[in-house]
């Protein structure tokens, strides 16, 4: 299992768009991902739309990624880079 933190850099936060690019980008990926708050015990399923929406997490909110399966150095590689760039929007 691989994990890492990031911070949502974006001006808008993990919305509606941003959690439809992560999805579609973790849904190509066989491993597991899971994105967990670093100020409180919320987790989502980074596969599941409604999950990362529930997250809430705006400007500044930290997150642990997590990535586990045949194909985790990839998928957590992948999920970093689209944090890293602000989803496009930075």
């Amino acid at each position: 299992m691989l994990e890492g933190s990031v911070e949502v850099m974006n001006r808008l936060g993990l919305h509606a768009r941003a959690a439809a690019q992560l999805v579609r980008l973790a849904g190509t990926f066989r491993s597991r991902i899971t994105l967990r708050r670093t100020d409180s015990e919320v987790f989502a399923n980074a596969k599941s739309i409604l999950s990362v929406l529930a997250l809430a997490a705006p400007m500044g909110t930290g997150l642990v990624i997590e990535a586990e399966g045949v194909d985790e150095r990839e998928a957590f590689d992948s999920v970093m880079a689209l944090f890293a760039n602000g989803f496009g929007e930075i």
